[in-house]
């Protein structure tokens, strides 16, 4: 019979002083160790504290896990956010790469592809000194959404936060993508690169990227998936499904490209994650 834990008042408030300073899950757990608690005990105080699943901690023990969705059980695919239900359809380690699928309704991802239309720009990437530019590899249009601009983008914000354990304020704004036939991102990786010149700069609003969530708004007629060629596997781009993957401390392995759109169009949401709370840079 599964034994409740007793948490002092103490360790919960600073259980919940410590996250809203901006400290995430594993930098709780790393502190508990250090103090003397169990691992395994550990994941169950941070869960009640901070009312999430135990499905969004790491299982493993002796080491800190990554951030990010963990590893959830094969014969309990489903997880519940505030009452909508995702299912996790295809698991990944390496990477850690899960594909959701009911992610977001369908009306919510129409509703975000009609928001976004009158704000569409040609899609620019980061260059090495934190600057945004056109690169030819990209050739969509998108825009920024900031941080809980509208309820429907505060909604989806909460929902990743309880789903991945990361507070809302360590991702950045929600980016929509518009792709025509013949567009797409070729392969690439969401993290910096700490050796580029400007590396300091563009970690400075809220450290490196630790990992990227993309949501499908539309099922494109043909073509338009996500593509992972260091696993050698191809997520397809399915309305309201999406794929979350992680890459903290600069994982290879998560090279990946949007593929070109063969026929129709292609309406992506994507959601970047940061070690630390993100504070939108000011543009040139």
């Amino acid at each position: 019979m599964h034994q409740r834990i007793t948490i002092s008042p103490e360790l919960r408030d600073w259980i919940l002083a410590t996250t809203r300073a901006g400290h995430g899950v594993p930098e709780i757990l790393r502190r508990l160790k250090e103090n003397g608690y169990d691992p395994r005990q550990s994941r169950s105080i941070v869960a009640e504290v901070l009312k999430l699943p135990l499905a969004a901690l790491h299982a493993s023990t002796g080491k800190a896990p990554p951030r990010g969705l963990r590893t959830k059980h094969p014969e309990a695919p489903d997880v519940c956010i505030d009452g909508h239900t995702i299912q996790i359809s295809l698991s990944v380690e390496t990477p850690l790469l899960r594909v959701l699928d009911g992610m977001l309704t369908g009306q919510e991802c129409d509703e975000l592809i009609e928001l976004a239309r009158p704000r569409l720009q040609r899609a620019l990437t980061v260059d090495s000194d934190g600057r945004h530019q056109v690169d030819q590899r990209r050739t969509s249009e998108g825009m920024f959404f900031t941080l809980n601009e509208l309820p429907l983008v505060g909604r989806i914000e909460q929902r990743l936060a309880g789903l991945l354990g990361v507070p809302v304020n360590h991702g950045e704004g929600l980016q929509i993508l518009h792709y025509l036939p013949g567009q797409e991102y070729e392969p690439h990786y969401d993290w910096f690169d700490p050796e580029q010149a400007g590396y300091d700069a563009i970690t400075a609003v809220g450290g490196q990227r630790i990992a990227s969530v993309v949501m499908y708004l539309n099922t494109p007629a043909q073509g338009g998936g996500t593509a992972f060629p260091e696993l050698g596997l191809t997520v397809t781009a399915r309305r309201g499904s999406a794929v979350y993957f992680a890459y903290e401390g600069g994982d290879r392995s998560s090279l990946h490209a949007g593929l070109p759109v063969l026929q129709g169009e292609k309406w992506i949401a994507t959601k970047w994650l940061r070690e630390r709370p993100y504070s939108n840079p000011k543009k040139p």
